[in-house]
């Protein structure tokens, strides 16, 4: 446990957010702190490991967007290749922490731990989370045998496949639902309930490079999200067709269940050539057994994330 050394990159967030009063909770701005202001509100007397920060970004991350996540990646690529750097932490917001904890996820799978932590009240906030949170985030770095991209909120280890946003508000906003939390810290202390995110010793050198050259031609593949509802009439989809998208994600009811109508425009979809694939609503399981000719899920994701895998697929395929 000792003598580790550990990059934190910050990103923004409410976790770098001021509000114009301690009691004010919601009418805060993020983004306002940098990193090593975020890292000054933990006392050094917490923790003993050597860190070096960086700034990334400095955006909420309703906001975020992909030039972000290219010079993230990049930056992450970076770090875990270099021999003197044990994990990495990264301060986010916590609208799209699951967004980009699984985009590190499916670019990484890495070896070492990269955990992404961020807090639900200002750093001005009467009783900040923040800092809390970036101390189980340096605790979960730090433990022998911790790899894989995971968001650690509230005490609670999420491994980014499983992670996602609950609760508008209250501290403990994130879930794994019925995959279950990785494991817990407890007074400075892991308790872990299952494994680590899977691993592989080579980082997704192609990937970066596509990503990269995507970012700089400012024209990553178009994917969107569609979701299945009472009255869906298809019109949306046949709609992005006509401007040209290259993706898109269906949000189904159930078992991977569609409207009639919805059904008929995402047939029209994939005729014309644009890939699809499905997700559900639901926010336990996955789609199973379904016997429809249209594509099925990617790995039991949720929409957001499953998107996440299309944009990397089409990338690739360039």
């Amino acid at each position: 446990m000792q003598n580790k050394k550990i990059a934190i990159l910050g990103t923004g967030g409410t976790i770098a957010g001021t509000s114009q009063t301690a009691a004010d909770n919601v009418a805060y701005t993020a983004a306002r702190l940098g990193v090593d202001e975020v890292l000054g509100a933990i006392p050094s007397a917490f923790f003993s490991v050597e860190v070096i920060t960086e700034q990334i970004a400095q955006v909420d991350s309703k906001d975020m967007g992909f030039a972000v996540w290219t010079a993230l990646a990049e930056r992450v690529n970076y770090f875990l290749e270099r021999e003197d750097i044990d994990a990495i932490v990264i301060t986010h917001g916590t609208d799209t922490l699951e967004e980009t904890a699984y985009f590190l996820h499916a670019v990484f799978q890495p070896c070492k731990a990269v955990v992404l932590t961020c807090a639900m009240r200002p750093a001005t906030a009467l009783c900040p989370d923040g800092p809390q949170n970036l101390l189980d985030a340096l605790t979960v770095a730090q433990f022998p045998g911790a790899r894989g991209v995971v968001a650690v909120c509230a005490g609670t280890i999420h491994g980014a496949a499983a992670v996602q946003k609950v609760h508008p508000y209250r501290l403990d906003a994130f879930s794994s639902g019925d995959s279950g939390a990785i494991g817990f810290v407890e007074g400075g202390k892991l308790r872990i309930m299952r494994d680590w995110p899977p691993a592989i010793s080579v980082a997704a050198s192609n990937a970066i490079e596509k990503i990269a050259f995507w970012s700089k031609s400012e024209s990553w593949p178009r994917v969107e999200i569609v979701m299945s509802h009472v009255g869906a009439d298809g019109s949306i989809v046949d709609s992005l067709v006509a401007s040209g998208v290259e993706g898109l994600v269906i949000a189904c009811t159930g078992n991977g269940t569609l409207h009639c109508s919805l059904e008929a425009a995402i047939v029209r979809a994939e005729h014309s050539g644009v890939r699809v694939v499905l997700a559900s609503r639901c926010w336990d399981g996955r789609i199973v057994g379904r016997s429809s000719g249209l594509s099925h899920g990617i790995e039991g994701l949720s929409p957001v994330k499953a998107r996440i895998e299309l944009l990397l697929e089409l990338i690739l395929a360039q």
